[in-house]
């Protein structure tokens, strides 16, 4: 951490989980979700909250008490400084870039929200605007995100295992929530998966 900081990247991090926490109240009007539906769902996002609840957290505290290398068994040790530097700044950009995107997409979303790959509910109508405008799912891809960029910012290992299940989990949960999208919007939905990417802008 030479470019913030151990303590400096702690105190970055607090904000930026602060900042969601209060975006989600005033977009939705709650701050945390009760997972629901299939086993499989369930997982996906006890695994999301426990991520962003819990893992980023906890980095946060032992970095601002500079215990973080020393606690994570997989952390890796970079020997070349441009190589650090270059990791660590693609890393502040992912993470502070999937906080902003999911903050983004909750304020789009609004009282349509809900945790990933539950049916679409009757009274919410099809989000097309803010950054689901670039892709149909905002809130995957800041998690993506979040999870690669910590595992860049602080070069772990662990991190980089979390962000690669996650990548995988995805994989699995688009398809079931878009065949509930599809069947709730109809051709809308047809068109506008025709013109945007899954979670990368531009790729179909």
């Amino acid at each position: 951490m030479h470019i913030l900081g151990q303590r400096l990247l702690g105190i970055f991090i607090f904000l930026l989980l602060l900042l969601v926490v209060i975006v989600k109240r005033l977009a939705t009007g709650s701050i945390l979700d009760k997972p629901e539906g299939p086993p499989f769902i369930r997982a996906v996002n006890v695994f999301n909250l426990f991520f962003l609840l819990v893992v980023n957290p906890a980095a946060a505290v032992l970095l601002l008490m500079g215990r973080l290398p020393a606690v994570d068994p997989a952390h890796l040790e970079i020997e070349s400084a441009a190589v650090l530097a270059l990791l660590e700044s693609l890393g502040l950009l992912l993470y502070a870039g999937g906080f902003l995107l999911m903050a983004s997409g909750l304020g789009a979303l609004r009282q349509a929200y809900q945790l990933g790959g539950l049916q679409p509910r009757p009274e919410d109508g099809l989000v097309v605007s803010g950054p689901f405008r670039l892709v149909r799912h905002p809130m995957y891809a800041s998690v993506l995100g979040i999870s690669l960029g910590l595992a860049l910012l602080v070069q772990s290992g662990t991190a980089l295992l979390v962000s690669v299940s996650y990548a995988g989990l995805i994989r699995f949960l688009v398809p079931i929530e878009e065949a509930g999208l599809a069947s709730a919007y109809g051709e809308a939905y047809t068109e506008y998966r025709r013109k945007t990417g899954a979670v990368i802008p531009f790729v179909r």
